[in-house]
């Protein structure tokens, strides 16, 4: 295999960290609030991530706190991703610790059995499966014209694609995590481990790359080691008030998409607001041997989770400080 046609390229002379051009000029404030201000305004249609399809298993639930309500899902007696509020009308019981047998839900507290159908006060609300991530409509909690469906972002062939989703908890609220990626300038300062070689290239109204006019174009290098990276370009875009979009459009692994969801929990006891991130991963390539690494997707997505957890590690502390800057006041922005 010649030099050229490896996905990775050694840095010659890597920059150090210290001597790395300053982004502070770059990343202004009104950029990025300018930004999430549009995402806000974007329609949902009242539709939440809950978390990964594949996480809907045959025997239990996948449950989650969405704006404070208890919901559960399950797949039902034909398939399909079913789910309604978390608690049973009996007598209160959570019903995300009852078990799914033959696609029926049934409570562990008295044995009232849901197929996904009203009953004895219970009532189904609208769940979607893409295949990859599950979604909820609240109508009460998001306040908006319900869409029959969720608005999902445009992505690879999932059954050509190697997945994973990962899932972590902050003391934020959503758009505190869609600033964290709308400011794409902080990823080699920030994740020095992750991210070398990085330029913004293009922003909102200056034409470039983006699906929508109102992208963040970057071109960047993920390093495996020291000096071994891989040179991508990157568009960011924020399709709604929860989710952003990272997509490569150069380079290795074009195509594929990294979504960032974020749904808020509620509050905790003491009134401090919880989002939990749910980040979806469709890697494509057009190499040969990306058919063998999508045959060891079980070993890889664990690899994938793990990654994407030490970023999150991070850029959940980011997203926490621009919450309590928010919250008390002194944010500079």
């Amino acid at each position: 295999m010649s030099p050229r046609s490896l996905p990775f390229t050694v840095r010659r002379d890597p920059v150090p960290w210290a001597r790395q051009r300053p982004t502070w000029r770059d990343a202004h404030p009104s950029v990025v609030a300018q930004a999430l201000k549009r995402a806000q305004a974007r329609p949902t249609g009242n539709w939440y991530v809950v978390g990964a399809s594949r996480d809907l298993r045959g025997d239990r639930p996948l449950a989650r706190t969405v704006a404070g309500e208890d919901v559960v899902v399950w797949r039902g007696p034909d398939g399909r991703a079913v789910g309604g509020p978390g608690i049973c009308p009996h007598l209160g019981a959570p019903l995300r610790d009852s078990p799914v047998h033959c696609g029926t839900l049934v409570c562990h507290w008295h044995g009232l059995a849901l197929d996904g159908a009203p009953r004895a006060g219970w009532q189904p609300l609208p769940v979607h499966d893409d295949g990859v991530l599950v979604w909820v409509r609240l109508d009460a909690a998001g306040g908006e014209p319900p869409l029959e469906k969720p608005v999902v972002p445009r992505r690879p062939d999932p059954e050509r694609s190697l997945t994973a989703v990962f899932t972590g908890t902050g003391r934020c609220e959503p758009q505190d995590v869609v600033a964290n990626r709308l400011d794409p300038w902080h990823g080699a300062w920030y994740h020095p481990y992750a991210f070398v070689d990085l330029t913004v290239v293009d922003v909102p109204g200056a034409g470039g790359d983006g699906d929508d006019g109102d992208a963040v174009t970057v071109d960047v290098s993920f390093r495996l080691t020291g000096r071994l990276v891989v040179p991508v370009r990157a568009v960011f875009t924020a399709p709604g008030p929860r989710t952003v979009v990272m997509r490569i459009t150069r380079g290795e692994g074009e195509g594929s998409v990294v979504e960032t969801h974020a749904t808020p929990l509620g509050e905790d006891e003491r009134g401090t607001p919880r989002t939990v991130v749910v980040e979806a991963v469709l890697a494509t390539s057009g190499r040969r041997g990306f058919a063998a690494a999508r045959r060891a997707a079980p070993l890889l997505r664990p690899l994938m989770r793990a990654t994407a957890g030490r970023l999150w590690r991070d850029d959940l502390a980011y997203a926490e400080r621009r919450w309590e800057l928010r919250s008390t006041g002194r944010f500079p922005g």
